[in-house]
């Protein structure tokens, strides 16, 4: 019998429990390839049901400044949801520690801001922490995790879960990067002005010669 995947707690618990048995890599494959199937098919048919999915992009638009948080390996899921967002909506702000600071953002959160804040486990404590002051602050947080009693959504206006259950020693990413999609496309859908800032964006990406012809 296998071990649930939320007792799994650590990539060495996932290793041992799934990998250290030698395995075909054929076998491996088929088991690893199931379990993503599966992931998606389980992902889909709740997010067909969950209103926050509709209800968060809402937010999202609305807003006058829209900030992106993730850390450790969720920070390359807010990469990725920024990248898209920023195509089709303005102020759309990465928290990086870098150019944007967690510290500068909450000391001048307002009513109108919204943080997206990607949260998986192993739960990083930054992120948690900012969610808390923002939304201390008077902001909108809207959290993408992966369970509803995730520490970050005892701080979300809108909390959108996503199954990471894997074959691997890592927790799956296939079914974020889907809702990252899902989310960035209703979110622009619904925007004033989405298609005048792609056909800007594409003329600037023509005069920046950016990319290969």
């Amino acid at each position: 019998m296998s071990t649930p995947n939320d007792a799994l707690t650590s990539p060495e618990d996932r290793y041992a429990a799934r990998l250290q048995k030698k395995s075909s890599a054929s076998v491996l494959r088929a088991r690893i390839v199931e379990s993503e199937k599966r992931n998606l098919r389980d992902t889909f048919d709740h997010l067909s049901e969950d209103d926050a999915l509709v209800r968060a992009p809402a937010r999202i638009v609305a807003a006058r400044r829209r900030y992106v948080l993730g850390a450790g390996k969720s920070l390359a899921y807010a990469t990725l949801f920024a990248w898209d967002l920023s195509a089709g909506l303005s102020q759309v702000l990465l928290i990086d520690e870098g150019a944007v600071r967690s510290i500068d953002v909450l000391s001048d959160v307002r009513p109108t801001d919204v943080l997206v804040v990607f949260s998986f486990r192993r739960y990083q404590k930054q992120s948690i922490l900012v969610a808390e002051r923002f939304a201390a602050a008077g902001g909108t947080v809207i959290a993408v995790t992966d369970a509803a009693d995730a520490p970050i959504a005892a701080y979300a206006h809108e909390t959108v879960t996503v199954p990471t259950a894997s074959a691997s020693s890592a927790d799956s990413p296939t079914a974020v990067a889907a809702v990252i999609h899902l989310l960035s496309t209703l979110s622009i859908a619904s925007a004033k002005g989405a298609r005048r800032r792609f056909a800007e964006r594409e003329q600037l990406n023509r005069m920046l010669n950016h990319y290969v012809e």
